[in-house]
């Protein structure tokens, strides 16, 4: 590299790390400040993408909401599209480690220069509006996607789907995951007012693919399929393979209408996922049993996905991943307890203030030993109170400032025989992430 060229890179990433100081700081984030910064409602976006030129509508899409599993399932279908031959961008959140990890185009991220770019664009615009971080950060996907000349774009509801800033998309295929208690505050107490949030995202004539749901939820979903005369399927009714075997490294899932097909995402989960990804192929033009199966292979290539029963090391084994509400957890506590099993188990575990920790604590093993901690963000839930609820609930470790040092002493107590496991926030893994990659 030149002198003039490094001169011009480090200029890029000083411009860069402002432009993020700028983001973080100047406009209101959920991810970092919870409730406060959320912004439901369409006007906005609507606004700043019109001013645009409406980039959305320039591509065909795919929109991805429910409570837990979007991020597998976006990327599922992501890779899979992209092994077909098309040029896919993906729009995920929140990320873990890089700002850049939401945008990618075929697994690439969005690069420094376009995030810098976006910025420069939307403040010359000097638009009468003030959007959330989130707003911006989709625009700026779409955006993206737009100047790249995507033939797809996979796009992740952020938060509820009726009111999220994704919502603006007229999609080829909505997918709804499942439903469970989560942001109860902004989206409902129950079940049924969560699910009717979700259903939002069906549009007119735009065929549905949910991947469970029972009883009113069912009853909601199907509602309002028929009131917008989309196609609605169950991905639970009838399983789209026959068997799931998972074999460590990757589930084998036999007798799929693409053959069987190997996929590195282990977690209890996955089957689920899978089962609902598999559906919604069905719906999609070009899906040939080559890009399925090398779609479903090459999942983490393809889309970067990470934090999902994610092992990080061996020595001791290590492992984390970004359940973070009750319904994430009682699919989660079950894999943990016959980790426990087999060999001593110890748990860095913290949680952001919203979450129903109470409910979460009846799913952790009571076998492991804990290591309270919190995640740097402020919406943490403080490591003491954390420690307070669990031990009422019977589990027992000590308190540690920051997930760093409740690592620390969880990889030396485990040692080579043990195995540690880093989770209960998103923020969490985050930290514990961003030291291995450091």
């Amino acid at each position: 590299m030149s002198f003039i060229d490094s001169m011009q890179s480090q200029n890029i990433e000083t411009r860069y790390q402002e432009a993020l100081d700028w983001l973080f700081s100047q406009i209101p984030a959920f991810h970092r400040e919870g409730a406060g910064a959320y912004k439901p409602g369409l006007e906005t976006i609507s606004t700043l993408c019109r001013a645009l030129g409406n980039p959305q509508m320039q591509y065909k899409t795919v929109h991805v909401g429910g409570t837990n599993g979007k991020g597998s399932v976006s990327s599922l279908i992501a890779s899979v599209l992209t092994e077909a031959g098309h040029t896919v961008g993906l729009f995920t959140s929140p990320h873990l480690v890089d700002f850049r990890e939401r945008i990618r185009v075929n697994g690439e991220m969005i690069t420094r220069e376009g995030v810098l770019d976006f910025l420069d664009r939307y403040k010359a615009l000097n638009l009468d509006i003030e959007p959330s971080f989130f707003e911006l950060t989709t625009a700026m996907a779409f955006d993206w996607f737009a100047r790249r000349g995507v033939d797809w774009a996979v796009i992740e509801v952020g938060l509820g789907g009726r009111l999220d800033s994704t919502n603006i998309i007229v999609p080829q295929l909505s997918v709804i995951t499942n439903i469970s208690l989560d942001h109860t505050s902004l989206l409902g107490d129950t079940p049924e007012l969560i699910a009717a949030e979700k259903a939002g995202i069906i549009k007119e004539n735009v065929p549905v693919v949910i991947g469970r749901a029972e009883g009113e939820v069912m009853r909601v979903f199907n509602r309002a399929a028929s009131e917008r005369f989309a196609l609605a399927r169950f991905a639970h009714m009838i399983p789209a393979y026959t068997e799931a075997v998972n074999c460590g490294t990757h589930i084998l899932y036999k007798g799929t209408p693409w053959g069987d097909i190997s996929c590195p995402l282990t977690g209890d989960c996955q089957p689920e996922n899978a089962n609902t990804v598999l559906y919604a192929l069905a719906f999609l033009p070009g899906m040939t049993r080559e890009a399925v199966t090398r779609g479903f292979t090459r999942v983490l290539e393809n889309s970067g996905l990470a934090g999902r029963w994610m092992t990080v090391s061996t020595s001791p084994l290590t492992v984390c991943d970004t359940a973070h509400n009750p319904g994430g957890w009682e699919i989660l506590g079950p894999q943990l307890e016959r980790l426990a099993r087999e060999r001593p188990l110890h748990i860095v575990i913290g949680f952001v203030a919203d979450k129903d920790l109470s409910t979460i604590t009846g799913y952790l093993p009571r076998g492991a030993s804990y290591y309270f901690t919190q995640p740097s963000t402020p919406r943490a839930r403080d490591a003491e109170d954390t420690a307070r609820v669990c031990r009422d609930a019977g589990l027992e470790g000590g308190v540690y400032a920051s997930v760093k040092e409740a690592l620390r002493a969880a990889r030396k107590s485990a040692g080579d025989a043990g195995a540690v496991f880093v989770g209960g926030s998103t923020f969490v893994v985050a930290d514990f992430l961003e030291l291995f990659s450091a």
